[in-house]
């Protein structure tokens, strides 16, 4: 489980294989060098050219995914990794675990933690970075939410609600709301300057494991965990109107592991992508949720996180497979293709 079944290549025959793609009836899948040894529960991204991903190998690992390089690995976590977060514009990196522990990284300061967040009494499963870059908002099983300060790692507030396990958060773009997502079917809205709820949105039918704000904060996606295709759904929200529900986007089989909103295109509708355990990644009109497009990763297990890397490639986490690299391919009609693997 979470080994790769390919057999790598050398670089060279990488660059091989791409000269002659043009040529092949169907394009050849690229096999990277992989970024875990079991399997990998997340995937953000970092720069243009980087991804962070977590895995059930208990690393933290930076990958250039255009060129195909392990960049850094982080070893500090003593159980899997759970949830990776970033900064824009730094080298800073965060880490949620099921040791229940959150860790902070610098690319530019070596291999150990430059800071440790302890609290939580469960596993720690959300995971956001204030857009100052000064404040972390973590989310545990043991139904809190913290913050913290990032530079002292003292824990500022907390705050504890029955039944509330936290699946995800969302810190709103330039704003000082979180979104977070839970297993009692609920998201809440929390105001990280009086650490309350402010919101709290209709309870869905099934528990929410996901969420992703629009870069305007305007939208929020949630996704849903269910089977044999009842539930399994992502849902568009108006943050503006807090518990308006937009559009349902319904397809998937089985659990929606992950939403996210797509980078706008010039060409074209405004984009969504989620994940499922059904082992495919579907692309939605964000609007009409009409379903534009399905690829299917045969063998990959259960697709459990999403990361933009820039408007037309999307990077896919896998139990099976390691990470994907998908093209998204841009127009009226976007079609999705798998690159490489990782």
């Amino acid at each position: 489980m979470g080994k790769l079944q390919s057999k790598f290549r050398r670089r060279s025959d990488l660059y091989r294989a791409r000269e002659e793609a043009g040529s092949a009836p169907a394009q050849q899948v690229l096999q990277y060098e992989p970024a875990h040894s079991d399997a990998v529960n997340c995937v953000t991204s970092l720069t243009s050219d980087l991804c962070v991903s977590g895995g059930c190998d208990q690393t933290v690992v930076v990958y250039d995914w255009r060129a195909g390089r392990l960049c850094q690995s982080f070893h500090g976590h003593s159980r899997e990794v759970t949830k990776v977060s970033c900064f824009p514009g730094s080298t800073w990196v965060f880490s949620a675990s099921r040791d229940k522990t959150a860790l902070m990284w610098d690319l530019s300061r070596g291999q150990q933690p430059i800071q440790e967040f302890c609290g939580h009494e469960l596993v720690v499963n959300g995971l956001a970075v204030s857009p100052d870059g000064s404040k972390l908002c973590t989310g545990s099983r043991d139904n809190s939410m913290c913050l913290w300060d990032i530079e002292s790692g003292e824990c500022l507030q907390r705050n504890t609600i029955s039944r509330n396990l936290v699946t995800h958060v969302c810190w709103v773009p330039r704003g000082t709301s979180i979104v977070q997502t839970s297993e009692d079917k609920t998201i809440r809205v929390w105001d990280s300057r009086t650490w309350q709820v402010t919101n709290t949105f209709p309870a869905k039918q099934y528990i929410q494991t996901h969420c992703d704000v629009s870069a305007n904060g305007n939208h929020l996606l949630s996704s849903s965990n269910g089977f044999s295709g009842q539930g399994c759904e992502a849902t568009l929200w108006d943050l503006r109107q807090p518990g308006c529900k937009v559009v349902e986007y319904r397809g998937h089989l089985q659990t929606t592991a992950c939403c996210v909103f797509l980078p706008p295109s010039l060409r074209g509708p405004a984009l969504v992508a989620s994940s499922s355990y059904d082992s495919s990644v579907k692309i939605w009109d964000q609007n009409t949720a009409v379903c534009l497009f399905t690829l299917s990763l045969d063998g990959s297990g259960p697709l459990v996180s999403l990361a933009a890397g820039n408007c037309s490639s999307l990077l896919c986490a896998s139990f099976n497979t390691g990470l994907h690299h998908l093209h998204l391919g841009q127009g009226a009609t976007p079609d999705l293709r798998e690159v490489a693997r990782f």
